[in-house]
């Protein structure tokens, strides 16, 4: 591999992608048109037409490009992914680019203050779903690609995924299927954030997630609450008791047997994560530990759904059953077959009332640790911080890309990168959603240099 080095041709680069961005930026809102939302409830004519858009984009630049499937374990077919690729010169490595063109739903319209699907341009952010997470990673891609040109001294594999927001049902069997077209000596996966707006970041750890239905019942039919109320309990009693025992008074979770480690090497100031996260001022944080830590290496688990009756429909009565669904972090090392177990241990332990527990459906993806000795991460952060101006950091990140460790079993060898362009205050998911567009160009940059330096040191 090259030697990194603090001032290439970069000005000769920056000059190039100036002349360009705006095309960039229009191809851009192109694909931020395009509600891509891998979901049964939406419309799969939207993922198949940002497939073909992609793919077009990708032709485009002389790459052969391919539309393909794989089906998911239920045997339903998966969510269309473009592959392409550019065969690597005698000797070089080749890369996997990865990104995905499928996006969150939009959310309520009324939380939005621009158009979802329209990518409008306020200052120095473009706002729309998808405009971070994570079709501004693919055009990091595309553009690092066009900059290179013939220049491009390693081979490449263009693998941008239509289903990752929806958990990438089908992603281990499309990796078994196509696995020849997608082998790699190292793997670019850019979804992720950064440090900072202006402080890059590598990222090399990532919490695994599982998620888990149950219900709890304390009657065989609901009944009238002035008839029955004060004697027998109903399920939401139950419900709110077991729901509490899952976190101390901390704010900790209090689930036995869920690994944590609480110190961290960097850390956020309670300020940015207040600012970031949109907590009130009166909201006390929760937790023990280094904050990042309670981010990057401990447990959280959250209820994110829970069957009852709205408040605009609800009735005076009892409810004999009541379903809950949660979203459970793992910190690196844990399993999510030992989450799963250890949340249902802890929620059988502390029924009351006597009251019955059925688990429902569960999922799971695992945590990730990156090689930190691994020389391509230096090359990487050096990529990082070259294209910045700014030294690089290595950071964690509380949420999960559980198809990493699919990568890893089905290609061991490869050498892992996880990047991406979204800053704390890109709200990916959210309402708002926004690129910030100088670290958009920057990213852009950096992945120029990172495929420059992969390649063979000339002899």
């Amino acid at each position: 591999m090259s030697e990194s080095t603090t001032a290439p041709q970069d000005a000769q680069l920056r000059a190039e992608l100036d002349q360009i961005f705006d095309e960039v930026l229009a191809q851009l809102s192109e694909l931020v048109a395009i509600p891509s939302v891998a979901w049964p409830s939406f419309d799969p004519a939207g993922v198949r037409a940002s497939a073909e858009a992609v793919a077009a984009l990708a032709r485009d630049l002389g790459l052969d490009a391919e539309i393909l499937t794989a089906p998911t374990p239920e045997g339903t077919e998966g969510y269309p992914a473009v592959v392409a690729s550019i065969p690597a010169p005698a000797g070089a490595p080749t890369v996997l680019l990865y990104a995905h063109h499928d996006v969150q739903p939009p959310g309520r319209p009324e939380a939005w203050n621009t158009e979802p699907f329209t990518a409008t341009r306020v200052g120095e952010r473009l706002y729309g779903r998808g405009a971070a997470d994570d079709k501004a990673g693919i055009m990091v891609h595309l553009t690092a690609l066009r900059l290179l040109r013939d220049r491009l001294g390693v081979g490449v594999t263009l693998f941008i995924e239509g289903e990752e927001e929806a958990g990438s049902p089908s992603f281990r069997n499309f990796l078994e299927a196509h696995r020849s077209k997608l082998a790699a000596d190292v793997i670019v996966v850019a979804d992720s954030g950064n440090w900072a707006a202006g402080v890059p970041a590598l990222t090399t750890s990532l919490r695994g997630m599982c998620a888990l239905e149950f219900e709890i019942a304390t009657l065989d039919h609901a009944v009238h609450s002035g008839m029955y109320g004060g004697i027998v309990p109903d399920a939401m009693l139950a419900m709110t008791r077991v729901l509490a025992s899952l976190h101390d008074e901390n704010g900790s979770v209090a689930v036995a047997g869920l690994k944590r480690e609480t110190h961290s090497d960097i850390d956020y100031d309670e300020d940015t994560i207040r600012r970031d996260s949109g907590a009130l001022d009166t909201t006390e944080l929760i937790g023990t530990g280094t904050l990042a830590s309670r981010l990057w290496s401990q447990p959280s688990i959250t209820v994110i759904g829970l069957d009852v009756p709205d408040v605009a429909v609800s009735s005076n009565t009892l409810q004999a059953s009541l379903k809950a669904k949660l979203s459970i972090r793992l910190a690196p090392g844990d399993t999510p077959d030992n989450a799963v177990q250890a949340v249902t241990d802890h929620l059988s332990a502390h029924l009351p009332f006597g009251a019955t527990l059925t688990i429902g459906a569960t999922e799971g993806g695992s945590p990730w640790q990156a090689d930190l000795d691994d020389p391509i991460v230096q090359t990487a952060r050096d990529a990082l911080s070259d294209a910045w101006g700014v030294e690089s950091v290595t950071m964690g990140i509380g949420g999960s890309i559980p198809f990493i460790a699919d990568l890893l079993e089905v290609f061991p060898q490869a050498s892992i990168l996880v990047t991406g362009v979204e800053d704390p205050d890109a709200r990916a998911h959210s309402a708002n959603e926004s690129l910030y567009l100088p670290d958009f160009k920057a990213a852009i940059l950096a992945e120029v240099l990172l495929l420059e330096r992969l390649a063979p040191t000339a002899s």
